[in-house]
């Protein structure tokens, strides 16, 4: 049985190495910060979006970095996922996109605003979170960037970012919209150039929303697609 001095020497022994500890750790992490989440990398346009994320209460529909609600989908890492083309065009005209299917609030932010959002989302989809959030399985659903399977040419980062969302190439992407396999085969690259710049001129009533492409992209598009189904 220790006496009551060796209780107290132990008690305070005890006591500082425990407290030294916590200092330790306590420094340690704060060393880390800046590196793990990215400080060098937060411009202006991220403070600006971050500002803008809390004012417009994203966080009561959606989730990022562990907190928020779970009405919408997840956001840390939605830049990898989707990138920064399909962001935008969600941000500026939900119903256009998923027309029927959405709930998400448009509020109607102007363009700067917009990138002002995605820039900030890119900035936390950089940090070094250790491995979290863990990545979903997307499924034969998911829309992934990256080249499909058995796709020779290239396709450009709109396709993967906006097309891949809905459509499915080489057995990757959504389930919305019709497979795009043999599409250069079915249709000629003038009609799927008129197609991308307004389906609502071709086809009234069709769920393929009108995307936010410029013609250079919408040119691009057009000759990819017009590949698929001659060679591949």
């Amino acid at each position: 049985m220790l006496s009551k001095s060796a209780a107290r020497n132990f008690f305070v022994l005890g006591t500082g190495l425990c407290f030294g500890a916590f200092v330790l750790l306590t420094l340690d992490t704060l060393s880390q910060i800046p590196k793990q989440t990215n400080e060098a990398a937060m411009t202006e346009a991220v403070v600006r979006g971050k500002h803008l994320w809390d004012s417009s209460n994203c966080m009561g529909c959606h989730t990022i970095l562990g907190e928020g609600a779970y009405y919408g989908p997840e956001l840390t890492k939605v830049y990898e996922r989707r990138g920064p083309a399909f962001i935008a065009a969600v941000i500026r005209d939900p119903d256009a996109m998923f027309p029927g299917q959405r709930r998400m609030q448009s509020y109607g932010f102007e363009d700067e605003q917009i990138q002002d959002l995605v820039a900030f989302l890119e900035w936390i989809g950089n940090m070094d979170l250790n491995g979290f959030p863990r990545k979903p399985n997307l499924g034969p659903g998911g829309a992934a960037p990256g080249v499909p399977t058995g796709v020779t040419a290239t396709p450009p980062p709109v396709f993967s970012q906006l097309c891949l969302a809905c459509h499915q190439l080489g057995g990757k992407g959504g389930l919305v919209g019709p497979a795009l396999d043999g599409v250069g085969a079915r249709l000629e690259k003038d009609f799927m150039e008129q197609w991308l710049r307004d389906p609502q001129t071709v086809k009234a009533g069709t769920l393929m929303p009108k995307l936010p492409l410029s013609e250079a992209q919408i040119g691009e598009l057009a000759t990819f697609l017009s590949t698929l189904g001659k060679g591949n």
